[in-house]
């Protein structure tokens, strides 16, 4: 009876003392905002969202209560920490230097795409013109490579994705992905 006592106490501390991992799901820490973001900034956090496996979730446009907002902030909190666990003391200054270097880099991933033949005969066979383009641009890791998905808003929601691509910048390759 003592040895099944004692086991009772040892498992419930090994179950109560589950790290806070704040919102982690899915293999993504997710932080909650409020009012709108910026929209250049928030499509840099999009892009660098697999390189951190931070991805941002707006909980609510200019109009959210001081109640949900306290809510937010400690969730958030408690999500930073975990971060930090992850990634390190520097690791916000670190992810705001991604998000403003995915800027560039985004432009040199516009620039490799507008001189490139395939690419525009793939714009080409979906009517789309390279003024109008939609797409994502998603950092793939540190060595220039980027997944590039060109969107047709156009079309029904579940058709308006058009084609992926894989874009080198250093090498200046675009490759489609199937």
């Amino acid at each position: 009876m003592k040895i099944f006592g004692f086991l009772s106490v040892i498992m419930f501390t090994l179950f109560s003392c589950k790290e806070d991992r704040g919102s982690y799901h899915g293999g993504y820490y997710w932080i909650y905002g409020y009012g709108l973001p910026a929209t250049e900034r928030y499509e840099a956090m999009v892009g660098i969202a697999e390189k951190w496996k931070i991805k941002h979730y707006s909980v609510g446009d200019c109009l959210v209560e001081p109640d949900e907002m306290k809510r937010i902030d400690a969730l958030n909190k408690r999500t930073y920490a975990s971060i930090e666990r992850k990634y390190g003391k520097g690791w916000r200054e670190k992810y705001r230097k991604d998000v403003d270097n995915f800027v560039m880099k985004s432009a040199d991933v516009m620039d490799v795409l507008i001189t490139n033949p395939f690419f525009r005969n793939e714009l080409k066979k979906y009517n789309i013109e390279i003024y109008n383009l939609d797409k994502e641009v998603l950092v793939l890791n540190d060595k220039d490579d980027f997944r590039v998905t060109v969107y047709k808003n156009e079309l029904q929601y579940e058709n308006k994705e058009c084609f992926k691509i894989a874009v080198n910048t250093k090498n200046r390759t675009v490759n489609l992905i199937k």
